[in-house]
């Protein structure tokens, strides 16, 4: 009696709730719409290039006559006309955007090539040219290439053989003349590039 009494006291509850009804429903809005079926589809006329803006006014009078004077002037005083803009409208100052390490084609370069005289710049990036080695100190300058090339013996010893070769790039400065000195030391004879 007392073994029913105790079953009838703990209930056991699921741990899932029970499931009534499916688990995912779904409706479906046909977006179809049926059409005649002797309707021919119909022909939209593009435009021959697409101008967001719409179509522009033409320039106003003042404005062609201005254009005008501007291309009667000298390239010399042509030349002038950006600067005295930007100063009588207060316009930010224009940044040079650097294209070192960039591809620009063809026009690109001349475009870059003609607009400015180059300036010289600072390099910051060097690479360490391995030129000769004596005979006797193959091993030593091996060693050393592997040291900081981070290559196997066998790429290290096929990369020493291929003299003269670059063996670091991109490199700073303090780096390279220290990797000299080393290659230096063991028996070889490297540059800076």
């Amino acid at each position: 009696m007392k073994f029913t009494a105790l079953v009838k006291t703990v209930r056991v509850h699921p741990t899932l709730p029970k499931i009534i009804g499916p688990l995912q429903s779904r409706f479906f809005q046909h977006d179809f719409v049926p059409r005649e079926p002797n309707a021919k589809p119909k022909r939209y006329k593009y435009p021959p290039f697409y101008d967001p803006y719409g179509p522009k006014p033409p320039p106003s009078e003042k404005v062609v006559g201005l254009a005008e004077r501007i291309a009667a002037l000298a390239p010399e005083e042509r030349l002038q006309i950006g600067p005295m803009l930007k100063d009588r409208l207060s316009l930010p100052k224009t940044q040079v955007i650097s294209t070192e390490g960039m591809e620009l084609g063809s026009q690109g370069g001349a475009a870059a090539g003609a607009g400015k005289v180059e300036e010289k710049v600072e390099k910051t990036a060097f690479d360490v040219k391995l030129e000769k080695f004596e005979a006797a100190a193959k091993i030593k300058v091996i060693k050393e290439v592997r040291a900081f090339t981070s290559l196997g013996l066998k790429e290290a010893k096929d990369l020493v053989e291929k003299v003269p070769v670059v063996i670091k790039q991109g490199i700073t400065k303090e780096e390279a003349n220290d990797i000299i000195e080393k290659i230096k030391a063991a028996g070889g004879v490297a540059v800076m590039e």
